[in-house]
């Protein structure tokens, strides 16, 4: 869906300067042409404009992945008009998929006896998978309740303020109360022991999550299931966990193997992975893994044979590319455990040169951890003259896109900027960044100080030009500072 915000009642036209040679008259906005055009001058047009977006590359906003090897790039576009769902057609793909499935499921250390196959499902992304892990929670939840003949119209999942954006959209969609955990100052992950009190009969479950967007940390799960099963055998409850391993279920396997959190804690019963994350595939691609059969209501599995023959499914979503499964699957046997311990201590190794060189400008506090998703999250220890929002603006100059957020309730008041460390972020541009942060630091001071926010006059400045820039950077800050909307974790 695409909102369109303050368009003018004129369809304003779109034209190219190569694709003139083809198009005498400029082209519609809004509508569509009359007549059609060559193909040449359809692909110049769209090029041309495409030219004006970021680069990917230095997009240190997002966790998804930006590069592949140009023979994983071969299948995708080989495969990119089989649709996934038709499994009866595409019988291989089905497989490929399965055994992505069961690879996962091993790395998570699922209880599999020798002959069991996994239960798991791939999806558009994590935001799909926690909406089916959610549904299943809930329907499993109801089920229980109306046995016991108790009322089952009021379940509640508990979580911390840090989650990501689409935990609000479950809860919303779904109608389940959010019960959130608020941040404290220097603490901005849930509180495992706050999260076990706010607990009660109509908990579906609780969500930790393993690589918080924020700072990339990871929540204590083991702690979190220690705290939950005393609760739950001094109530009678079974209240059990969901893992949001979006960023982090492809890390912590390679880089923390000895840190529990995954099936191997008896509570945790369903987890979701971001393939197209640290997974290392292209945008499109996430996983649901549930620990047991009986952990997925089979009433929420569909049945359909119009395809061809019987297939089960439970997806939100129904046709879509096969592309990206066959690419994960491409990295999980390309790759392996040793090429995915490999790339993860590069992506930490590249973060800690990144932090190094951020701490040695004498001007940040490092609010990210070192033992968590490869990114660095960084405050000013001085914002009296200027802030954040600033450095964001200015480094675009550059063509980084480094985001700055204030952090949720109860911690709003701190505002980070954040470097996600991927694949192809190598230790020159590392260093490269804390040179142009350098250079941005220094511009900055050069300038008048920034005004107080309920001050109506500007401070005096050596030209327009500056003072512009200064009105430019101050209504950005005020708009973020000023919100009162609550700060969401950003993919």
């Amino acid at each position: 869906m695409v909102l369109s915000h303050g368009v003018s009642g004129s369809d304003e036209s779109i034209h190219s300067t190569f694709a003139s040679r083809y198009v005498r008259s400029s082209l519609p906005r809004f509508r569509m042409p009359e007549n059609s055009i060559p193909k040449e001058a359809a692909y110049q047009i769209i090029n041309d404009e495409l030219m004006l977006d970021g680069n990917p590359r230095l997009n240190l906003a997002s966790f998804v992945t930006t590069w592949m090897e140009p023979e994983c790039d071969k299948l995708i576009q080989a495969s990119v008009n089989k649709n996934y769902v038709d499994m009866d057609e595409y019988p291989v793909t089905t497989e490929l998929q399965n055994r992505c499935v069961n690879m996962i499921a091993h790395l998570f250390n699922a209880p599999l006896g020798d002959s069991e196959t996994a239960v798991g499902v791939g999806t558009v992304g994590s935001s799909e998978a926690i909406m089916l892990a959610g549904l299943a929670f809930k329907r499993r939840w109801q089920n229980k309740m109306k046995a016991a003949g108790k009322p089952c119209d009021k379940p509640n999942i508990v979580t911390g303020a840090n989650v990501q954006v689409c935990w609000e959209k479950f809860a919303r969609y779904f109608e389940v109360e959010l019960k959130e955990v608020k941040l404290s100052d220097g603490y901005y992950v849930m509180d495992p022991a706050k999260a076990v009190d706010m607990v009660d009969e109509n908990t579906i479950c609780v969500a930790a999550i393993l690589g918080s967007t924020l700072n990339g940390e990871f929540e204590d799960v083991k702690l979190l299931n220690d705290l939950l099963t005393q609760k739950n055998a001094e109530t009678g409850w079974d209240t059990p966990i969901h893992v949001d391993a979006a960023s982090g279920g492809f890390i912590a396997p390679f880089l923390y193997p000895e840190l529990e959190w995954d099936f191997r804690l008896p509570l945790v019963k369903s987890i979701n992975v971001s393939g197209h994350k640290y997974g290392l595939v292209y945008a499109g691609i996430g996983w649901c893994i549930w620990r047991t059969k009986e952990d997925l209501p089979e009433e929420l599995i569909f049945h359909i044979n119009y395809l061809g023959a019987d297939q089960p499914t439970f997806t939100l979503n129904f046709s879509k590319g096969s592309s990206q499964v066959i690419a994960q699957y491409y990295q999980l046997i390309r790759l392996g455990f040793e090429g995915y311990k490999n790339i993860m201590e590069n992506c930490q190794e590249n973060a800690m040169v990144l932090k190094r060189g951020l701490e040695k400008t004498g001007r940040f506090n490092i609010v990210s951890k070192d033992n968590g998703v490869p990114l660095v999250a960084f405050s000013l220890k001085d914002s009296s003259r200027h802030n954040e929002f600033e450095i964001s603006d200015f480094l675009r100059r550059f063509g980084w896109i480094v985001p700055a957020y204030t952090m949720p309730p109860d911690a709003q008041h701190v505002t980070v900027l954040r470097v996600v460390i991927r694949e192809d972020f190598s230790r020159t541009l590392a260093e490269r960044l804390v040179l142009d942060v350098e250079k941005v630091l220094h511009e900055l001071d050069a300038l008048p100080a920034r005004v107080a926010l309920n001050g109506d006059a500007l401070a005096a400045a050596a030209s327009e030009r500056e003072m512009e820039k200064q009105r430019e950077v101050i209504s950005l800050w005020k708009r973020a500072v000023l919100s009162k909307k609550k700060t969401n974790g950003v993919c």
